[in-house]
């Protein structure tokens, strides 16, 4: 088909409902080929009539990172470029000229735009700059989950940004991610020096409201040598925050939410945590001086750190409640007709502008004097 030989390759189980989109996304591809870790609906039947290649693989303890070189290892090794997608994901048309156009022989890896979610208006949610398009030889997965791609082929690694390549995940909201915990729990045992897993488990405790043990994790990650990334560090300052605020030490949250501030003052996500924070204490002043200082940053940086409230109608929300509670009506309705464009089906935000445009117009009425009547 072109100048390189191009295999798709992932693993998959039971996932019958989304063999068809991913097959279509996926045919500017060479060769598809497909692990299936042990479906019991008919996945390995569709797939087979689109046409990839399927092998039934066996992954007993469970662990991310084997099945997927178990996948890898079915990729013929005259395979020049390998794309490792999961069948819940849809490469945009297009994706293969681009890949070839962008790809080198000195090429080792290919970073390209992945949205992770999508707002409930189909807006792109979260999205960062994804790597799992690889060249064939000398990579290897590693860590039982949120596993990545381990270099150690013959030429030096060089990755090349393609950032018009663009994977959507549209995930199924019925499976389970309850095995993701006890399997970060496991890399960070393996690999206690690694500060990016360690940043990972404390998430996860998070997510469970484990609150003691994502606030200990994510200490102990920010101490790491090697846990540099201002980025990642604001992150764990961030859910250090609210952690402390779901135990009810509002204190300590602004706190570290102060320090999230000064790691990372070029991100967004700090600032709109604080106005969110203050909101639930009714300061209006501080909710309106964070929600300036979120809107003064204006690019949103393609890592997967970034997060969609901060690039959403939340900010302007924020804004609108804050300037309307302090009688700033214009600047309020101003933020309100922001937020109302951005989410159109909001009622809330339909009926708040309703409410604050009312306010705005009153206003500016000229008011009767009070006083005694002339004689």
């Amino acid at each position: 088909m072109g100048k390189y030989k191009v295999a798709v390759y992932a693993i998959c189980k039971n996932e019958e409902k989304f063999v068809q989109r991913w097959m279509d996304s996926m045919r500017e591809a060479d060769e598809i080929y497909v692990a299936d870790t042990g479906s019991s609906d008919g996945t390995m039947r569709e797939l087979r009539k689109a046409g990839a290649y399927v092998n039934k693989i066996s992954v007993r303890p469970w662990r991310f990172d084997t099945a997927r070189n178990m996948s890898l290892s079915f990729v013929p090794d005259d395979v020049d470029i390998c794309v490792c997608t999961d069948l819940d994901e849809v490469l945009e048309p297009g994706w293969r000229a681009l890949l070839e156009d962008a790809w080198t022989p000195r090429t080792t890896q290919l970073c390209y735009t992945y949205t992770w979610s999508f707002n409930k208006d189909g807006s792109p949610g979260v999205t960062f700059l994804y790597e799992k398009i690889h060249a064939r030889h000398g990579f290897k997965w590693v860590h039982p989950v949120h596993e990545i791609l381990e270099y150690s082929g013959v030429m030096p690694e060089r990755k090349t940004v393609e950032k018009r390549i663009h994977l959507n995940h549209y995930p199924d909201p019925e499976k389970s991610r309850g095995q993701y915990l006890p399997l970060l729990e496991l890399s960070v045992e393996e690999a206690p020096d690694d500060d990016r897993n360690m940043h990972y488990l404390g998430r996860e405790y998070m997510f469970y409201h484990e609150w003691d043990k994502c606030i200990t994790t994510l200490k102990k990650h920010l101490e790491m040598p090697n846990a540099k990334w201002a980025d990642e560090r604001c992150a764990s300052m961030r859910f250090i925050a609210r952690a402390y605020a779901a135990k009810g030490s509002i204190n300590e949250a602004q706190r570290w939410l102060y320090r999230a501030i000064a790691e990372a003052p070029h991100l967004r996500e700090p600032y709109v945590e604080m106005a969110n924070l203050a909101y639930a204490q009714r300061d209006w002043a501080a909710v309106l001086h964070m929600t300036d200082a979120a809107l003064k940053i204006t690019e949103r940086p393609l890592s997967y750190i970034n997060e969609a409230f901060s690039w959403d109608s939340t900010i302007y929300d924020l804004g609108a409640i804050a300037c309307y509670n302090i009688g700033l009506y214009d600047r309020a309705e101003a933020f309100a007709k922001i937020a109302a464009e951005m989410s159109p089906d909001n009622e809330r935000l339909q009926k708040n502008l309703s409410i604050i445009s009312a306010a705005a117009s009153a206003s500016k009425q000229p008011r009767t004097a009070q006083g005694p009547a002339a004689e």
